[in-house]
């Protein structure tokens, strides 16, 4: 999966595409949430493979694997 997705500040202002294309990451991930499967995807975008999903769901994986969250102290309203 190394080097099909790439993150470049003079492509979509460095967010990660697709390696190649101008295709997000965030959009295969949001089309696989909204319930496309990898085949509608691809007839979608026809320049993308199947290997091209799979790396997408692999970048996913592993920048959310040392994702920390934090709870927020709620904001107080003073008048």
């Amino acid at each position: 999966m190394a080097g099909r997705i790439e993150v470049n500040p003079d492509v979509l202002c460095g967010k990660p595409v697709i390696a190649d294309t101008r295709i997000p990451v965030y959009l295969v991930l949001n089309l696989l949430a909204s319930g496309y499967d990898f085949a509608r995807i691809i007839e979608a975008y026809p320049t993308l493979t199947e290997d091209d999903i799979r790396a997408v769901l692999d970048y996913a994986e592993r920048r959310m694997r040392y994702e920390e969250v934090h709870d927020l102290e709620p904001l107080s309203s003073s008048a």
